[in-house]
């Protein structure tokens, strides 16, 4: 969608970036015209995110990600530039202009629609006599009309084109059905249902968009879940079933569980924070959507080997965030929906209350792997538990938990203690020389940080880069004699950036990020805001923009000189017959 600067600037303006990032972050560092706190897009203990309210931006100096407000909400919300916009605009109380909407965006607006009006059919016919069956199997499973309404539950009947009817009827084509993925196409040509004779669960954002569904079959006819596929409007790794009520819980915890079933049954025992992933384990993007409205993660996943596998991963994803995990052992049910059956709400209550923490659940792990009656496999179980112990980030904690092995084996406090500590110095050691071998390497160090964004030539590069921060602090500078065509440029990325730059100080329009930030991907602002992080003297800026030029010139001429050369000894070589 096609935004006009007006309407961006006042977007922007309207929504200041330290209130919202401050809903997601907290600035309570403040250095200069700065502020700091703990970056949200990645894992850290010391403050590198940073917050300009005098520039509107924000950069982590150690994940490298910036932007303004728009593309703040773009990473924490996994949104399209559309969607944050509409986001922001939401949150002010703006209109969002209409006009000049771009096809996709158009495309995006009819899926919507088309998903919510889909969702409506499917939750009239589980209301009507055909939807009998549904009613039975959510009657047997003991989830209740209110708690189908709140999830938004239908039944998709056993017929081959009973929605595309429906749906054609509404004016929605064939194809639009087949990209939201509720039709499939047939061997013969022709189109018919994807999902049939299924309790139908509406995959809702936390926008309250309906952006796919998940189908659970009433027979034995097909597979036991049907998910939709990835579409325009539904990416199953950076969404969660149930997040969009969850996050309005006033628990201070998520509950993790694996299935749909689980968290309506959840959420009809009174856990009203209960949330799944769509069909996949855990990925980092969903754990990331998570922290974002609670800072603890109690993982209630199936009792089986399978189940166990998948909190272990889900542990190693989540313990890269600032979230508190605990996990809890699902004694006598192989889920949460049969423990709270078998042993009532009180029960499972209890049960959230005594979870482990990802450490003594681990540790546990680790403990039932090995006889430790048998020498060979005590020591195996200490290279294991003290190499994990070496990896907790507070020393009281490593100790605490040391001391747990040292009863588990019968060996002493100090030992123990002495060990994970020798781990964790020669873990350290290894990181520091990883870094400082990073740190040393000048060519890298003139590099973006997006392996995406490569500068084939960094020398020419770093003056490019000053030419654009300073076309950005000054436009006026656009006048300066000289000023090397954007062809001139040796990175692409920065060429770009640059081409933008001066198209828009030619026409007279605004250069600012407003501006910017609908015309460049999230890689590219994030480059641009690392660009103009770095300090610049406006007093001597006619005679820095010189000096890049010259550099510029320099290194084409160099470069060119270095093609003739290599083209001269080639010719000499061919004549030779070498």
């Amino acid at each position: 969608m096609k935004f006009s600067d007006e309407f961006l600037a006042e977007l922007i303006e309207r929504n200041d970036i330290v209130d919202v990032v401050s809903s997601y972050v907290n600035l309570n560092k403040k250095s200069g015209s700065y502020m700091f706190g703990l970056c949200p897009f990645h894992s850290e203990k010391t403050a590198s995110f940073s917050v300009t309210p005098s520039k509107q931006i924000f950069y982590c100096y150690s994940c490298h990600k910036g932007g303004d407000v728009i593309h703040f909400i773009m990473e924490a919300e996994n949104l399209s530039f559309p969607e944050a916009v509409e986001f922001l605009a939401k949150r002010v109380g703006m209109e969002i202009p209409r006009e000049g909407m771009d096809e996709t965006s158009k495309k995006r607006a009819v899926l919507l629609k088309l998903n919510k009006d889909a969702a409506r059919f499917f939750n009239a016919q589980l209301n009507a006599p055909q939807g009998e069956g549904a009613r039975d199997y959510m009657l047997s499973r003991g989830i209740s009309r209110r708690v189908a309404t709140n999830f938004g539950l239908g039944f998709a009947p056993q017929s081959w084109d009973a929605l595309r009817r429906a749906m054609k009827e509404k004016g929605y084509s064939d194809y639009d059905m087949f990209e939201a993925g509720l039709l499939k196409k047939g061997q013969k040509g022709g189109f018919y249902d994807v999902f049939r004779n299924r309790l139908m669960f509406p995959i809702i954002d936390v926008r309250g968009d309906v952006i796919g569904f998940s189908g659970r079959i009433l027979d034995d006819s097909g597979p036991k879940y049907m998910n939709s596929p990835e579409s325009l409007v539904y990416n199953k790794s950076r969404n969660l079933f149930g997040l969009n009520l969850a996050k309005k819980s006033k628990e201070e915890y998520i509950i993790l569980a694996e299935g749909n079933i689980d968290v309506v049954s959840l959420h009809q025992a009174g856990f009203d924070s209960a949330v799944a992933s769509l069909g996949t384990a855990l990925t980092p993007e969903q754990a990331r959507l998570i922290s974002h409205y609670k800072n603890q993660v109690i993982i209630a996943y199936d009792s089986d080997t399978a189940g166990m596998s998948a909190a272990k991963r889900a542990i190693g994803i989540l313990e890269k965030l600032d979230v508190k995990v605990k996990v809890l052992r699902l004694e006598g049910a192989k889920d949460p929906d049969e423990y709270i059956k078998k042993k009532g709400p009180d029960a499972f209550r209890q049960l959230l209350s005594g979870s482990e923490n990802q450490v003594d659940y681990r540790l546990r792990n680790v403990f039932e792997k090995y006889d430790l009656s048998i020498d060979e496999q005590k020591v195996e179980f200490l290279k294991e538990a003290t190499d994990m112990l070496s990896r907790l980030p507070g020393s009281a904690e490593r100790q605490v938990y040391a001391m747990r092995v040292a009863s588990m084996t019968g060996l002493k406090d100090d030992a123990i203690i002495n060990e994970v500590e020798r781990r964790r110095k020669k873990l350290l050691s290894w990181n520091r020389k990883k870094f400082e071998k990073e740190q040393t390497r000048p060519v890298r160090q003139m590099q973006p940080e997006d392996r995406e964004l490569r500068y084939e030539n960094p020398q020419s590069a770093v003056a490019e880069e000053g030419i654009i921060r300073l076309l950005y602090l000054d436009p006026a500078l656009a006048s300066t004699p000289g000023l090397p065509e954007p062809e001139q440029f040796s990175s692409q990325v920065l060429r770009r950036i640059y081409a933008l730059m001066r198209e828009r100080i030619d026409r007279g329009e605004m250069l600012n990020n407003a501006a910017l930030s609908a015309e460049l991907s999230s890689s590219e602002m994030s480059l641009l805001v690392s660009i103009l992080q770095r300090p610049e003297d406006l007093s001597m800026g006619s005679t820095a923009l010189r000096d890049y030029i010259n550099r510029i010139h320099e290194q084409n001429e160099f470069n060119t000189q270095t093609l003739d050369l290599r083209d001269l000894t080639e010719k000499l070589r061919k004549k030779k017959g070498v």
